[in-house]
């Protein structure tokens, strides 16, 4: 079932494209931190992978601060996640079919109409709205637990909330001035984006979309019919997130 092999004994893994994916959560912060340096401010994905790194150096932090009830549950996850984005980055770098999640975001990457906060939005939404329910349901298949709203691996889950929510604030309040500064031209405002989506409500909702997916993990038919619906209807609220706003 799952769309990447974890390979817990730190050998080399990689896609089905070829691509080497990431082993640890500083592997997944390397490589955030390169396209951060590298993709222009014309690039919307770039708005995108600035929030999506800083989310993450919140939960390396959260992960190294000694107060997992569950490792390496956390970990393992972020790091499968991570994956998901790359391959998503790397299908699109080489012309690859994407899903449909993922396809408004580098479809409008260009858009010189839509602001950075609706790039971040965007790709938040692709990535906790789909990504991370199948990410939760991987990883807990890959350590042999069950995903329950008592179990110690949920309350890791619900603890770096707080703090993601705080870095989520001052990130999108951020691409609401300083990173309109990064451009060469003016876009309309859209600070009733930073109203509209929260991680942490994302986040609740995709560990509960686990939850009950989980039971039906071993009927692939279902399971796939879910998450292809799942797939092309957060598809649809990412291109609505995407309109470009009247000035």
């Amino acid at each position: 079932m799952p769309l990447l092999a974890c390979d817990r004994e730190g050998r080399p893994n990689s896609t089905t494209s070829g691509v080497v994916t990431a082993q640890t959560i500083d592997q997944v912060v390397a490589r955030l931190q390169s396209l951060d340096q590298t993709l222009p401010a014309s690039d919307g994905v770039r708005w995108f992978n600035r929030l999506y790194l800083d989310v993450t150096l919140a939960v390396r932090t959260y992960c190294q601060s000694g107060h997992l009830a569950a490792p390496p549950f956390l970990e393992d996850l972020d790091v499968y996640f991570g994956n998901l984005f790359f391959a998503a980055f790397d299908a699109a770098a080489a012309g690859k079919p994407l899903p449909a999640c993922w396809a408004p975001l580098f479809d409008a990457r260009h858009d010189r109409r839509i602001a950075p906060l609706q790039f971040a939005v965007a790709g938040m939404n692709a990535h906790i709205g789909h990504d991370l329910a199948l990410g939760v349901i991987d990883t807990s298949q890959s350590l042999g637990v069950e995903p329950t709203g008592d179990s110690p691996q949920h309350q890791d889950y619900n603890a770096v909330n707080a703090i993601l929510g705080q870095v989520e604030g001052q990130t999108k309040q951020w691409l609401l001035t300083g990173a309109i500064k990064e451009l060469d031209h003016d876009v309309a405002p859209v600070d009733d984006m930073a109203a509209i989506w929260s991680i942490e409500r994302a986040r609740d909702a995709a560990w509960l979309k686990a939850e009950v997916v989980w039971h039906i993990r071993d009927h692939p038919d279902l399971f796939n019919a879910y998450f292809a619906a799942l797939d092309a209807t957060v598809g649809m609220e990412c291109r609505a997130l995407l309109l470009p706003r009247l000035a």
